[in-house]
């Protein structure tokens, strides 16, 4: 019984390592209105996507998956998660987001051998997402993803970064 025991507790976590996207290197950033009370906001309508790419030595190969989509499914997700309800019909929330890749960051880095330091590309993206009053037109709320870009990254993985961030962004918002 107890060997049965310590067999499930290392599949168990065995399974969940597999299943878990690195994600230390996604930095989320949050700005709220003081004076906005979101709890207050009842429905939601997309007002639109952006995407932004600064790619001068066409580096970049977009991912094997429909990126607009899969944010506009997880933010759905996130916000009829919270109580907000999708209409079409004078919404109290308009979302809006834009996601950006630059090819071109460069980092300072530090050899851990010698020491010495020197600039490196480390592509970056980021994800910003808005909810806007629908009456003034102001943002009530805004949120912010930076990450390392590897293109290189399984969809799957992609998928579950893009998840996680997405997550952590809305998961402070107040429910209704």
């Amino acid at each position: 019984m107890k060997l049965r025991l310590i067999s499930l507790f290392c599949f168990t976590n065995l399974l969940f390592a597999c299943a878990m996207a690195p994600t230390d290197d996604i930095k989320i950033t949050i700005q709220n209105d003081p004076k906005a009370n979101i709890a207050g906001y009842k429905s939601y309508a997309w007002v639109g996507t952006a995407q932004l790419l600064n790619d001068p030595h066409g580096m970049w190969e977009p991912p094997k998956i429909d990126l607009d989509s899969e944010v506009q499914f997880l933010i759905d997700r996130e916000l009829r998660g919270k109580g907000f309800t999708q209409t079409s019909s004078q919404p109290d929330l308009l979302i809006g987001y834009v996601a950006g890749v630059d090819m071109s960051v460069l980092e300072i880095k530090e050899n851990p051998k010698s020491k010495l330091t020197m600039l490196k590309n480390v592509p970056k993206g980021a994800l910003v997402v808005l909810l806007i009053d629908s009456s003034t037109l102001f943002p009530v709320w805004a949120g912010e993803a930076v990450a390392n870009v590897n293109e290189k990254r399984p969809s799957e993985e992609m998928k579950r970064r893009l998840d996680y961030a997405i997550s952590q962004m809305f998961k402070d918002l107040p429910a209704k």
